[in-house]
């Protein structure tokens, strides 16, 4: 008998239990079994599906997507469960990825609307970002990206940021390099490159320069608090959505450090409205400060606050990081350097005459960085093989079928990854590892050439969402990289590794630390008739640059 009678007390027989358990677990395995046949992604687990696949990988998960995704050819997509329970596999549990550019346009663009970022991407960034522009979906995200876009389409706005680029360059980061330089000391060059971008950005969007870049490299309140809300905003994501919501009840661990930090950030940012809102300038806030919402009424604080964090967020890592890997792309490929340094000093012997020594007075205006091509070209093929954002995630709203057939059902989460698409030969070519910046130049090499298929290159997103501040992050890049490359080259000290950090951005998880020394410009200054036409080279190739 199942059950027996002890002393008035019904027991169940053991063998009973254990028939019982035996029968789930048999149960659950043969669904389990079902389950892995119908997906295509790497080995999954009972329980824990695919999750000890990426701790397994997590020093080279971006890699290691792109080996997954090369593996299904040129469908590029494949589909993983991280929680392969009945009733929640294929809904919360389920993961599309994907590099396929239908399928990102279909994603990004065509059905936009079924596609937002999600609540849990929500939750866990609201408490730093609030309903920021970057963590919004529907009427409050489209009511900020009217209003900016309307701001970043003018031509002050770019003017500003490089007025703020220059002034920093100028002042700060030619004086440090100078004295790297003078020393013959190794300096983080990822670090430097955070802290310029930083102080610009913060210049730009709220008219206050934190000085994080300055002799010294002295910390800063605000910028470290900054950094640790980000790290601890990014560890809600590597564990379920309940647990950070219990360290925060409670007020411990990385919930108690985001509490702390964000204090120092609120404070400085309402200071910096403040500020504002007695001598508007013409920074981002100022400007928000004079629209208005959908109800014709001004902005209030909190929102002037998550519209400037928003825009501090996404202006400073990214193209810092995308800095970085360029420097060290030119490290490994100095043919490449040379050309990049031909074309500065082609423009400036046109706009400042011959003599080498007026070309470092001064960083380069507006009008002279516009025509760096070949520079444009170095850094979209930077962020081609390094894109600042790796990967992305979307949430699906409704069931629906991508254009590859990939049937996602409603609740389950689809990952694009960005990484992936610049190193597909599908897309790109045999070439597609390599680094030549000839694939965005027009056959004579005079002009930059964007990819014909937008959603060949989405480092700037795509669709309705595509980066406001795409031409002002190229701005700030060349202003920053004709700079440094103007009056230095930068060599790798030896033994340093260069690896990717585990981010959300593509950082440098060792830094990039480098020698400076001072740039001879005599080989550079040539007539005109003896200087090669701008993109004419032929770049050897190799893979040593893609390793």
């Amino acid at each position: 008998m199942a059950i027996v009678q002890d002393n008035g007390v019904l027991h169940l027989h053991p063998y009973a239990v254990a028939a019982a358990a035996a029968a789930l677990i048999s149960a659950y395995m043969v669904w389990f079994w079902a389950l892995t046949r119908r997906l295509s992604g790497p080995r999954m687990w009972p329980l824990v599906g695919s999750l000890p696949s990426v701790v397994l990988n997590r020093a080279r998960v971006h890699d290691w997507i792109v080996d997954n995704l090369r593996s299904k050819g040129e469908a590029a997509t494949y589909q993983t469960c991280i929680l392969p329970l009945p009733f929640l596999a294929r809904r919360q549990g389920l993961v599309t990825v994907t590099c396929n550019p239908r399928n990102l346009e279909h994603i990004l663009r065509a059905r936009f609307d079924n596609y937002p970022k999600g609540p849990m991407w929500q939750a866990a960034f609201h408490d730093l970002l609030g309903q920021g522009i970057f963590n919004s979906d529907g009427e409050t995200w489209l009511l900020q990206r009217k209003t900016a876009a309307l701001e970043f389409t003018t031509r002050t706005l770019r003017q500003a940021m490089a007025r703020w680029a220059n002034r920093i360059i100028k002042y700060r980061l030619w004086s440090i390099l100078a004295e790297h330089c003078e020393a013959a000391a190794s300096v983080d060059l990822q670090d430097l490159l955070l802290r310029l971008t930083f102080d610009n950005i913060c210049g730009l969007t709220f008219g206050k320069d934190p000085e994080t870049l300055s002799p010294g490299l002295q910390e800063n309140p605000f910028a470290n608090a900054f950094d640790s809300a980000t790290e601890a905003t990014l560890q809600r994501f590597l564990f379920p959505s309940f647990l950070w919501r219990v360290k925060k009840a409670l007020g411990v661990g990385s919930e108690r450090s985001l509490r702390e930090s964000l204090a120092i950030v609120d404070q400085y940012m309402t200071e910096a409205i403040a500020a504002r809102k007695a001598n508007p300038s013409d920074d981002l806030l100022s400007r928000f400060m004079k629209k208005r919402d959908g109800s014709g009424r001004a902005f209030p604080e909190d929102v002037l606050q998550w519209v400037a964090l928003n825009f501090v967020l996404a202006g400073r890592d990214t193209s810092s990081v995308a800095l970085s890997w360029f420097f060290w792309m030119l490290m490994l490929r100095r043919d490449v350097e040379r050309k990049v340094v031909l074309e500065i000093a082609s423009v400036l012997r046109e706009t400042r005459g011959d003599d080498s020594g007026r070309w470092t007075e001064e960083p380069l205006d507006f009008d002279e960085l516009d025509r760096l091509v070949y520079l444009k070209a170095a850094l979209a093929e930077t962020l081609r093989l390094y894109p600042s954002v790796p990967q992305d995630s979307k949430y699906v709203v409704e069931d629906d079928v991508l254009p590859d057939g990939t049937v996602v059902p409603a609740g389950s989460a689809v990952t694009y990854s960005i990484y992936s698409v610049g190193r597909m030969e599908s897309i790109w070519g045999k070439d597609c590892s390599e680094f030549r910046p000839e694939r965005w130049l027009s056959a004579d090499g005079t002009r930059f050439e964007p990819a014909k298929d937008a959603y060949r290159f989405v480092a700037f997103n795509g669709g309705p969402r595509t980066c406001l501040g795409k031409d002002l992050a190229y701005l700030q890049m060349k202003s920053i990289a004709s700079a440094v490359l103007l009056r230095h080259s930068v060599e790798l000290v030896p033994g340093h590794k260069v690896e990717q950090k585990m981010s959300l951005t593509l950082f440098m998880k060792n830094g990039l630390r480098v020698h400076v020394k001072p740039r001879d410009l005599a080989g550079y200054v040539v007539a005109p008739e003896e200087a090669p036409q701008l993109g004419a080279f032929v770049i050897s190739t190799t893979t040593a640059a893609a390793a």
